[in-house]
């Protein structure tokens, strides 16, 4: 067994790499298998063979590049859903424009989540952030599929040659019943903050489309994406939600009827206690392992409007968003989250529902309805 080798495991989660690089492919099945629960059963050059080896192989996990010759990751997609409408596909791209719109549209089109590949070989290597991030979603993925199928799950267990993120676990167990406290905001909150990650950009999209025309509150959102993402996601959000939608930049004025949007690498703050209000952007270190954050966004929220804040955590790994909505919750503001069952990850959303502070705890479809109201100060 080599040093990177790990532990056989009887029941791994398996593996599809799709990418038209062989040194690419290698570098990642690596990757991959030298964690005792991942198998790579799959290692193809192009879209076509990833159909065709989909049709042969029982695979859960697709990790699939966009840009190939034959058949590129965007048509291959709807073809492998059609195969099996269970697989988790997860889109790897580097960080171009086109790349992060190409990536937005396969999340639209069934993909479950996305992963920033370094532009070369080299990078690929020698980045330990790639491949921790890597395993760590195959990992999440893998294991919502066998819940959604009713499989039985895999034990985890931490690769040799990468190291561990510090990270809050990815998906609180559901070990605390769920207790709703009463709404605390009687009146029209004067600011909607929203918090997401992964699975985020869809749920945004039904959030923001059903509200639409029926909120004027000004409405901040912190989606941990990367650099590009986020302007392409604001551009998505403009043109899918009829929403006015804007990357924030340092200074920024907050109006009404307006959506904000965290850029990648940057906390998103507001400041202000008058009746008119900025947006400060800063490089402080990550919070919960995140740049953006939720929390800071939370906290300065909380600052500028005191109570009158109505806030929504939707589906993301991780926890952030829970002491920022302590915070909101401490001042007399409302927070609700996203369901388990709706939930690409119920690991954001999970932690502010067990914690006790949310006044709801809906699925997706229901948010927008229940903000609207809120958002009038109804409910």
């Amino acid at each position: 067994m080599s040093l990177n080798a790990a532990p056989k495991n009887e029941n791994p989660i398996r593996v599809m790499v799709v990418d038209d690089s062989a040194v690419v492919r290698g570098l990642i099945t690596r990757m991959l298998e030298a964690h005792a629960d991942i198998k790579v059963v799959s290692s193809v050059g192009n879209g076509k063979m990833a159909v065709d080896s989909l049709a042969r192989n029982e695979v859960e996990v697709v990790v699939l590049d966009i840009e190939m010759p034959v058949m590129d990751g965007l048509t291959a997609l709807p073809k492998m859903l059609e195969i099996d409408k269970d697989i988790r596909v997860i889109m790897a791209s580097t960080l171009t424009s086109r790349n992060a719109d190409i990536s937005l549209k396969a999340l639209q089109a069934g993909a479950v989540d996305y992963i920033p590949k370094p532009s070369s070989s080299r990078e690929l290597s020698g980045g330990q952030d790639f491949g921790t991030e890597l395993i760590e979603k195959v990992h999440i993925h893998g294991e919502a599929r066998r819940k959604a199928k009713g499989a039985p799950s895999v034990s985890v267990s931490r690769p040799r040659g990468i190291a561990p993120r510090p990270a809050a676990p990815l998906q609180p167990k559901p070990v605390k019943e769920v207790k709703l406290r009463p709404r605390s905001l009687k009146e029209r909150p004067d600011i909607i903050a929203i918090g997401s990650s992964t699975g985020g950009p869809q749920a945004l999209f039904n959030v923001l489309k059903g509200m639409h025309g029926k909120v004027r509150q000004p409405i901040v959102i912190t989606q941990h994406m990367p650099a590009t993402f986020t302007k392409i996601l604001a551009e998505h959000i403009n043109r899918m939600t009829g929403w006015p939608c804007q990357e924030a930049s340092d200074g920024m004025l907050i109006q009404p009827g307006q959506v904000y949007l965290a850029p990648g690498d940057f906390h998103m703050t507001v400041e202000g206690n008058g009746p008119q209000k900025i947006l400060k952007l800063n490089q402080n270190p990550p919070e919960n392992f995140c740049r953006p954050a939720v929390d800071p966004m939370l906290r300065s929220v909380v600052a500028s409007y005191g109570r009158k804040v109505l806030t929504v955590i939707l589906t993301g790994m991780g926890s952030d968003g829970l002491k920022g909505g302590q915070v909101v919750v401490e001042n007399g503001g409302d927070l609700i989250a996203q369901d388990e069952a709706t939930s690409v990850v119920w690991g954001m959303p999970g932690a502010v529902a067990q914690a006790g502070i949310c006044c709801a705890v809906l699925p997706l479809d229901d948010i927008s309805s229940y903000v609207v109201k809120a958002a009038s100060g109804g409910v």
